[in-house]
């Protein structure tokens, strides 16, 4: 069977992302606590369900430790175990929580919200470092739910390349494993009549296209991929993440995610995200 594992920050969607997959026929379950991982696991497959997600987070507490060890063991009953795990950042849990009059499930009184997140990434770190990572701070309910689809109906036999547009006024995303920036280029910004496009527009790819320097950078970027592809192949993930910046997010790192989609995707499985566009 397949098992997702929805973990990450309060605040950053987790809802969102099992409301997506109960909607693609999933069987989930919201909060449930980490040690009870296995029995859920035996109802499901007792029950004949083949799919299943589950929402473990922080408030699972000290049994949180426990879960690296449920993952390796359900691995090692042939369970096709996935852990997403959802972050943002923490200006923009800050104004979630405000806008949603939420209390932080780690708040006690004692502690400010800002302390709060910090705990609980602290909290998650273990976990974290077994997942795949999407940074939710920029998306909106109907992309994330968009995403976690699509990952989810990935073949998992080998990696993912994942391809992310994005612009640095914006900040970095959070989950990318590799981050090049192409601000250095000519910007179709300044162009009046490109300025309302983006990097898919022929006119906007005719303009870049021409500048040796871009054919240069692309080709230096698809090369360091290339290089370096197999180590995290050898590494066992099934996701590399690599982010392509610019400034607003909607020309040049767009142009540039699309043309390294379709080399890598002779060869690869591949996935677009395009933050800003979004």
């Amino acid at each position: 069977m397949q098992l997702i594992i929805i973990t990450g920050l309060s605040g950053s969607g987790k809802s969102v992302a099992l409301k997506a997959l109960e909607d693609s026929a999933y069987y989930t379950a919201d909060n449930l606590p980490a040690k009870l991982l296995p029995e859920m696991v035996d109802f499901l497959q007792g029950a004949g369900y083949t799919r299943g997600a589950v929402s473990i987070d922080a408030r699972s507490g000290d049994t949180l430790n426990l879960l690296p060890r449920q993952i390796n063991d359900l691995k090692a009953r042939g369970v096709d175990v996935r852990v997403l795990f959802l972050d943002s950042k923490t200006d923009t849990l800050l104004k979630r929580f405000s806008e949603t009059r939420r209390r932080h499930p780690l708040s006690n009184g004692d502690l400010t919200v800002v302390e709060c997140i910090a705990r609980e990434r602290g909290m998650l770190a273990d976990i974290g470092g077994l997942s795949h990572h999407i940074d939710t701070s920029d998306l909106n309910p109907s992309a994330l739910r968009a995403w976690i689809k699509d990952l989810v109906e990935l073949d998992h036999s080998g990696i993912t390349l994942l391809f992310q547009s994005f612009g640095f006024k914006h900040g970095i995303p959070l989950d990318a494993d590799l981050v090049f920036d192409v601000r250095c280029l000519p910007n179709p910004f300044y162009d009046p009549q490109l300025r309302p496009l983006t990097g898919k527009d022929q006119a906007v790819i005719d303009f870049l296209e021409d500048d040796a320097d871009v054919r240069k950078m692309l080709a230096d970027i698809r090369g360091f991929v290339e290089r370096w592809l197999p180590c995290y192949v050898a590494d066992n993930r099934s996701y590399v993440t690599v982010a392509i910046g610019c400034t607003g997010g909607e020309h040049r790192s767009v142009y540039f995610v699309e043309a390294l989609v379709r080399h890598f995707s002779q060869s690869q499985r591949t996935l677009v995200r395009h933050r800003e566009l979004a």
